[in-house]
């Protein structure tokens, strides 16, 4: 009971901590409208970054500290950036899965296209100190 307590939270944590894909959508917009077209490379975002903040993750995951599942740079630390883990990687972000980080499962994002999920690995290993 406890655990599927636990799961029930998490999958709520996961949902209330992202607004849908049209507010999103609608705040990037406009963000990017407001910002000066002097910007430098160095404080634009990697397009998975951007995919990564209008998802789910952040319910479970952040860049360096842990939250439910791994971090951002423990992942990257155990993977290698090769087009082989890229489409590994991508595929359990859709399908979902446990076992690898612990027995708490990661949910499924059906909805995420490969293409989508692919640059969010991307953006994942590029983080490898």
């Amino acid at each position: 009971m406890k655990h599927t307590l636990f799961i029930l939270a998490c999958f709520i944590l996961a949902l209330a901590s992202c607004g849908s894909p049209e507010s999103n959508a609608t705040n990037n917009a406009s963000t990017t409208e407001s910002t000066p077209a002097a910007s430098t490379a160095s404080t634009e975002k990697h397009p998975g970054e951007r995919l990564i903040a209008t998802a789910d993750c952040i319910g479970c995951h952040n860049k360096v500290t842990k939250v439910i599942g791994p971090t951002y740079e423990e992942i990257a630390a155990k993977y290698s950036l090769n087009d082989e883990t890229i489409e590994l990687l991508a595929g359990k972000i859709i399908a979902g899965g446990k076992g690898v980080w612990g027995e708490v499962p990661m949910t499924p994002h059906a909805s995420l296209s490969k293409d989508d999920a692919k640059e969010m690995v991307r953006y994942i290993l590029s983080l490898k100190k």
